[in-house]
């Protein structure tokens, strides 16, 4: 299933709550299904480990960061101390600072609005980075933060759905089964990486933040990821930059 096109509505001056509906139901979409696919592995897990279900919805919906979530969850099941627990969730998140930094020129919109671009920014995560580099740029500058509020939102719902269903369902899902549905997020996340990159800046990031990943493995606060892809992006910039150059 492909996600589907976003025209502009014949109105300009759409409301945004046109907008928000817009992006909601954008999320109806292979990523979207790929989310809940892998929330259903996260719902498995709570099971396992005794916890609670509504607690364990509230974690999608205010962390919103499966890494994170995983580390929260195991944490409380083996009775680590909540203030540790706090650093390593943050230091979990520190990861999609980047793709906040780099995604909020789209989401902003022609009037900034700190309300809006609060709320955007908290529903960043790797699946809304590449659907937003996306979807974003077909969306009238008006209707971006609603649009892509609504399709945070969207996603989350996604989410919590497969979490209640995989927590609910765990009896039925082989135990390998559920761990593996964890892994499909960052299959899936790879694979737009590539779909979406147009330019040889793109491909080099893609490679270096490849080569990268195995000399970062396993980093403190599991920032691997955040190492990986800024080491891999920073030095594909500044080849990009000098390359002209040296050619002039």
């Amino acid at each position: 299933m492909q996600s589907p096109q976003v025209p502009p509505p014949p109105d300009p001056a759409a409301p945004p709550a046109r907008w928000f509906l817009r992006g909601m139901r954008g999320a109806v979409s292979t990523p979207g299904l790929v989310l809940v696919a892998t929330f259903i592995g996260f719902g498995g897990l709570l099971h396992d480990l005794a916890f609670p279900i509504g607690a364990g919805l509230l974690s999608t919906l205010l962390i919103w960061a499966l890494p994170a979530q995983v580390i929260l969850v195991g944490g409380l099941a083996t009775g680590a101390s909540p203030p540790a627990l706090a650093v390593a969730v943050c230091l979990s998140g520190v990861r999609l600072l980047p793709m906040v930094v780099s995604l909020m020129p789209l989401m902003r919109g022609p009037r900034p609005r700190l309300g809006w671009e609060l709320l955007c920014a908290h529903f960043v995560a790797m699946t809304v980075w590449v659907e937003g580099f996306r979807l974003l740029p077909k969306v009238p500058e008006e209707g971006r933060p609603p649009y892509a509020a609504g399709l945070g939102l969207g996603l989350t719902l996604l989410s919590m759905a497969g979490t209640a269903i995989g927590f609910y369902l765990t009896g039925a899902l082989p135990g390998p089964l559920a761990v593996a549905l964890l892994l499909l997020t960052p299959i899936s996340f790879a694979i737009l990486l590539v779909r979406n990159a147009r330019q040889s800046v793109d491909w080099l990031a893609i490679g270096l933040g490849a080569a990268i990943s195995p000399l970062v493995a396993n980093s403190p606060g599991g920032l691997d990821l955040f190492w990986a892809g800024v080491g891999g992006g920073t030095l594909a910039f500044f080849i990009a930059r000098h390359l002209p150059r040296r050619r002039a």
